[in-house]
């Protein structure tokens, strides 16, 4: 904190409340001095400002001490009255306009940035008119009734030596009638100091007379009170001062002119003046008054009987009404000699006997109810206490009190409480509490708009003055500030402080204020007439769609009204209407890569490139991707540019969103480019341009000629409306014309045809559809949009006829792809690989079919079919050598389509083809092809596969099949197994398997059938087999009997289920035990609309590796009589069997029978165990299996009960003996090779007549993968299966 003396206070104090001398003058004076420019008092004026007058005082005490700073005031007689409110107001406004006039060109630069204003230092914040406007304001209130350091102290009468009768014109200078009428009417004192001056101007004047009326006037007024000064000494006039003193006095003169007459030694002379009339006259006159009023106040007024008295004399006073008006009292009256006496202190810079002054007569004034004079007094207590640097709550408390006081008495208090409140400020910002001094501007502001601005203006600084600095309020209050000057017609002002609150709100988010100061500082620009810069700052609103619609509307339309006013078409760079989403920004664009769609364009590099892999060739010396062929080909210089042939477009694909509530029409939207026919004539501009310009037209510099025939390039146009808060994006292209280097600079479109927006893409990352492979892409952002032209190229064009958006899953298509090369140049060497090959299968020939689809497809139409693909290697197919296209020539190939399973599927293409000596870079180049397909669930099918237990070649299949759609229905066409080991047929009527010959949204069907493996041997090949293909074939419809079944044998449906094996998860390798099933189906006619637009014809639903449900690898059959007739009583019936088993495994299977003897209960008949499965041969017992034999009863004694002769059961004596037994070997091990079989016989011995089951035998099998592995085994146990053998008794 700086010294009180040296504040801003300090030196306003040192410089307001100073003694006053009263100037009375003749005209020939004023005459004298206006050859220089100046009047007598302008020409003292700068020399009565005494910083080291070092003059020795001593007031009221004993000691001395020495005044240093001292200034004089002087005024004419004429000027010494109380100023008129109008015309100080009219000056007031006069010195806030003046100001704004001097900032006008200040106002085109751009607006201070908060960074700046924080780190300039605090007397270079504020305006510096400020000071100026705050004296002239304190200066409205001169020469007051109820203070005295206006009272003139002095006064200089000055008289030329060219007067008549100089003597006589001192006289009547101070006539009474000529003084001023505070003088006359008793409220200044007129017995005051007079000195008396004659002038003498060496130009026109002699010396003779001067010095006779000099010693004249020392014989009449006294040797001490008179003194001469010489002036003008310069005869031409012309004198130039380096520093002129009168510079900063009178700024409407030109400084050269300001004394121009008054040499070195005439400066020197008046400074000399000033300095003794200061310090001879003026300080000790006032010291010599403050010593007699201290003398007389101390001797009626201090010490205790003297107040007591006082009080005592103004009892009563209290109960009066409060006096705001007239002069109560006069300059002779007590109280009006301790003002003055207190005046006098404080003006000699002593502020102790001031202080006590004002504490005396400060109860005398509240007291009396005069409480503008006690006011007053307070205010001077408090900057005493400030300028004496004493208490600084006692000076606030005084402050306070003043300012209170004053705002009491209403309106005519208000110009004294402004001036308070201007001394208080300055006091506390003086002790660094900027806060409190905004605080007391803003009491200070009242209902006068230019004032209130110029006091928030003032408050505003002093929040970005406080620590930490208080932005918002800083901001808000200039905002408020600028509203009033605005209403004041200050809009320079206005302006002015809406730039610094710019400053604070351009990077907040504080949208609604944020547009309130762009908007209105756009336009009192346009008022002034800066219709540029009007622009510049409208241009900030545009990006407003949080404002509600009718403030959008507000903006744009005042926005196109002053582009209007400017009469030209502006460019503006970063225009925000509309908002260009950088991110979304996109170029594609063709090298060797073609593109046959938008779609195939946005797709992922990475997946194009595993496609080509295996069709790009390779270099001598290992894979290399086409980047690194081009990198060996092309010039050093340009190996990091991208490449593109002349002819083709460059595609950009750009996001435009409206902003805005309201619609808006955005017109020639294009591309900014540059096109340089070698590298000699580049013109590219590498330099970033500035993110925010605006000036005339100028990027149709870049795109000169793009309308004409002769230009290098052709830029296209687009015309658009975005409706509120609408997104578009936009595709723009550029063809180059010619070869050279390409580069897309930015895009630039018109609004409302006055406004072009540019936007420029030097400092956004790119994405570029053709990312660079493997190798590390090292490309700049300016780079990525810089292209190498070449000439043109032959480019091959492909579509897919008829590909549907939406198919059933098992969909079959016949579709056609069309390939074109419209460049005359022929293309050869043309090779495809498909992303999907389970779902697209080539043809194999270039002729379309000669019999209708799907009738190609059925047995007998095989001419129609390529039999055996025989050109494709690996998952590339290469078309015939002699393909080669050109001109108008088409090329029709054969696509076969189907839809495996449900889901959204991308299918991707890839055509490879060579070109003949075109280009020197450019050997190859491909053509992507990318469909989007919707497949929908249709038919769901399970198979479940269980062997017989009697039948080893016959197995049951039972298929499970669900309607998965949603609506339409189906009908099962035929059902086929693949391949010749295996026929199937059916167990049941066609007629019953679906009556209602359609299957229906959500049905479920099983049926069952019955298939048969044909191998005859296990070493026989299913290559070599020739089963009739009729026999794989079940038809599943009754109409149309006639109509021939589709034939599974040849493509495409053998292909597609090859490519299905592969999928579904299990090796090449046919497992023996595993059975793959074609079902076809079709589409029912219904009067439901589908959800297909276009109705499939045929549906294939294949499913592979369907396994034999057995948990062995073994298959066995007990053969034998099913009935014998023997007669029991006289011996035993022995019954040979035969066992035959097959080994369905691949590996050696070794095998043990153990029989096991039959216990006596073996008669009744058992239940299969519960880990039998599939299905039992049951013959049908015969009547005579039901006879019963009395054979073992009469040998017995014993005749047999009716039960059990219906049973066959023996006599209860024999129930311990088992009814039969194994006779043959107890435990047999044979050992059987892969897929073979073997037969062993076995033989029972019946006891008795009954029914028996046979199966009291088990197989244990140990099963070894390869013939000579011992270590890969595995083992189990089979349960015999039931064999029911009836023995009848013999007649």
């Amino acid at each position: 904190m700086v010294e009180p003396v040296n504040s801003s206070l300090g030196k306003m104090l040192l410089e307001e409340v100073s003694p006053v001398v009263m100037v009375l003058c003749t005209p020939l004076v004023e005459e004298t001095f206006l050859k220089n420019g100046l009047s007598f008092l302008e020409t003292l004026k700068p020399f009565c400002n005494f910083s080291n007058i070092d003059v020795p005082v001593r007031t009221s005490g004993d000691q001395l001490y020495r005044l240093k700073k001292f200034t004089l005031r002087l005024f004419y007689a004429s000027d010494i009255r109380q100023p008129n409110v109008e015309v100080a107001k009219q000056r007031l406004e006069h010195v806030i306009t003046q100001a704004g006039e001097k900032d006008f060109q200040e106002l085109k630069s751009d607006p201070p940035q908060i960074t700046e204003i924080l780190s300039n230092p605090e007397s270079e914040i504020a305006p510096t008119w400020f000071q100026y406007y705050n004296k002239e304001l304190i200066r409205t209130l001169s020469f007051s009734d109820h203070e005295a350091f206006d009272h003139p102290v002095a006064c200089l009468l000055v008289v030329s030596s060219k007067d008549e009768e100089p003597i006589n014109k001192f006289v009547d200078l101070f006539n009474t009638n000529r003084l001023p009428s505070l003088l006359n009417d008793g409220a200044m004192d007129p017995k005051i100091l007079k000195h008396f001056l004659l002038v003498h101007d060496n130009q026109d004047a002699t010396t003779e007379r001067t010095s006779k009326v000099l010693s004249e006037m020392r014989s009449t007024f006294g040797n001490n009170e008179c003194n001469l000064l010489c002036t003008n000494s310069s005869k031409e006039g012309n004198v130039e001062h380096q520093a002129n003193p009168w510079a900063s006095f009178k700024s409407s003169v030109s400084a050269d002119k300001l004394g121009c007459a008054l040499t070195g030694d005439d400066i020197v002379e008046i400074k000399d003046l000033m300095q003794e009339f200061a310090s001879r006259h003026i300080i000790p006159y006032m010291e010599q008054k403050v010593r007699e009023l201290n003398q007389q106040i101390s001797a009626t007024r201090k010490g205790l009987r003297n107040q007591i008295k006082n009080l005592w004399w103004r009892k009563g006073k209290d109960d009066g009404p409060d006096s705001t008006k007239g002069p109560m009292y006069t300059f002779s009256s007590t109280e009006s000699q301790i003002r003055i006496l207190g005046d006098y202190a404080f003006m000699l810079h002593d502020y102790e006997l001031a202080l006590s002054s004002y504490r005396l007569i400060s109860t005398d004034y509240k007291l009396d109810k005069a409480w503008k004079h006690y006011a007053g007094v307070q205010e001077m207590m408090g900057l005493a206490y400030f300028i004496s640097d004493q208490s600084k709550k006692e000076a606030e408390y005084c402050m306070e009190n003043a300012f209170s006081t004053y705002m009491k008495l209403g309106k005519s208090g208000f110009q004294n409480a402004t001036r308070c409140g201007l001394w208080w400020a300055e006091m506390l910002k003086a002790r660094d509490q900027h806060k409190e001094a905004a605080s007391v501007y803003f009491r200070i502001c009242g209902e006068e708009p230019l004032h209130a601005a110029v006091m928030l203006e003032q408050a505003s600084y002093c929040f970005v003055l406080t620590k930490p600095p208080m932005l918002h309020k800083y901001g808000f209050h200039l905002v408020l500030s600028g509203d009033h000057y605005k209403n004041c017609d200050q809009v320079n002002h206005a302006i002015r402080t809406y730039r610094s609150a710019i400053s604070v709100y351009k990077s907040t988010t504080w949208s609604h204020i944020k547009d309130h100061v762009y908007f209105h500082i756009g336009q009192w620009y346009a008022i002034v007439g800066m219709h540029d810069v009007a622009v510049k700052n409208m241009l900030k609103v545009l990006d407003c769609g949080y404002q509600s619609k009718a403030t959008q509307e507000i903006f744009l339309r005042d926005f196109f009204d002053i582009v209007k006013k400017t009469g030209m078409k502006h460019e503006v760079v970063g225009l925000q209407l509309p908002v260009i989403s950088i991110s979304s920004l996109q170029v594609i664009y063709e090298d060797h890569r073609t593109y046959a769609s938008q779609a195939s364009a946005l797709v992922e590099e990475s997946i194009w490139q595993s496609l080509e892999d295996d069709i790009i060739p390779s270099l001598n010396s290992g894979k290399s991707n086409w980047l690194e062929l081009q990198s060996k080909l092309l010039p050093k210089k340009y190996k990091e540019s991208n490449v593109c042939v002349a002819g083709e477009s460059v595609k950009v694909d750009l996001e435009f969103r409206n902003p805005l509530l309201i619609s808006t029409s955005i017109t020639s939207v294009s591309l900014i480019c540059e096109l340089a026919a070698n590298s000699d004539d580049l013109k590219l501009v590498d330099k970033e341009p500035s993110s925010s310009s605006l000036g005339p037209q100028s990027s149709t510099e870049h795109n000169q000629g793009t309308t004409s025939g002769f230009s290098s390039f052709t830029l296209s146009e687009v015309d658009f409306t975005l409706g509120g808060g609408e997104k578009k994006m936009v595709r723009l292209t550029v063809t180059p014309s010619e070869e050279g280097i390409l580069k897309v600079v930015g895009v630039r479109w018109e609004l409302s045809g006055s406004i072009v927006g540019v936007h420029y893409f030097q400092s956004v990352p790119v994405k570029a559809n053709t990312t660079k492979g493997r190798r590390k892409n090292k490309l700049t952002p300016t780079d990525a949009l810089k292209f190498l032209v070449i000439k043109s190229l032959p480019r091959l064009e492909g579509t897919i006829d008829h590909l549907p958006e939406e198919l059933y899953a098992g969909d079959l298509r016949y579709l056609v792809l069309d390939l074109k090369n419209k460049s005359e140049s022929p293309i050869k060497n043309l090779k495809m690989k498909i992303s999907h090959p389970r779902f697209v299968s080539p043809g194999n020939h270039e002729e379309e079919l000669t019999t209708e689809f799907p009738d190609c497809l059925k047995k007998g139409d095989e001419q129609n079919i390529v039999q055996h693909e025989t050109n494709r290697t690996s998952s590339v197919f290469a078309f015939p050598k002699d393909v080669s296209l050109q001109g108008d020539k088409s090329l029709r190939w054969p696509i076969w389509l189907r839809a495996a399973i449900p889901g959204t599927l991308s299918l991707y293409f890839t055509i490879y083809y060579e070109m003949d000596n075109v280009s020197s870079i450019m050997k190859y180049r491909t053509l992507r092809m990318h469909y989007n397909l919707q497949v929908l669930p249709s038919l769901q099918t399970s198979f479940e596969i269980t062997p017989s237990p009697s039948r080893l070649q016959e197995f049951l299949v039972r298929m499970d099949i669900v309607n998965c759609a949603n609506s339409d229905c189906f009908q099962i066409h035929q059902l086929s197994t693949v391949g010749c080991r295996w026929s199937i047929s059916l167990l049941q009527p066609v007629d019953t398997i679906l009556p209602s010959k359609s299957l229906l949204a959500g049905q479920a069907l099983s049926c069952f059938f019955m298939i048969k493996d044909c191998r005859k041997s296990g070493t026989e090949d299913e290559k070599t087999m020739s089963l009739p293909a009729s026999q794989t074939d079940v038809k599943l419809f009754t109409q149309d009997d006639d109509e021939k079944l589709f034939d599974i044998v040849n493509s495409p449906l053998a292909s597609f289920h090859e490519s299905e094996r592969s999928s579904q998860g299990a090796s090449t390798r046919a497992s023996p035990n595993t059975v793959d099933f074609i079902l076809i189906s079709r589409f029912a006619k219904s009067s439901n609309p589908s959800a297909v637009p276009d109705l499939p014809k045929i549906l294939s639903h294949h499913s592979c590796h369907n396994s034999i449900r057995t948990s062995s690898p073994l298959s066995w059959s007990l053969d034998g009589p099913q009935t014998i007739h023997h007669d029991f009583s006289t011996s035993l019936c022995e019954i040979k069997l035969k066992m035959v088993i097959r080994n369905t495994s691949d590996g050696v299977s070794s095998v043990t029978i153990n029989t096991n003897d039959c216990l006596p209960d073996a008669a009744v008949a058992t239940p299969s165990s519960g880990n039998q499965s599939g299905w039992r041969y049951i013959p049908t017992v015969t009547e005579e299996m039901k006879l019963t034999s009395d054979v073992m009863g009469s040998r017995l004694g014993k005749p047999p009960s009716s039960m059990e002769s219906r049973l066959g059961k023996p006599p209860s004596s024999m129930e311990s003996s088992p009814p039969f037994i194994w006779s043959g070997l107890s435990s047999t091990k044979v050992q059987i090779q892969p897929l073979s079989t073997t037969e062993i016989p076995l033989q029972i011995s019946v006891f008795s007549p009954g029914i028996y089951d046979l199966s009291s035998y088990k197989l244990n099998w140990e099963l070894s993968e390869h013939e000579n592995a011992s270590s890969s085994t595995s083992s189990g146990t089979c349960q015999g299966y039931p064999y029911y053998l009836a023995a009848l008794q013999s007649e």
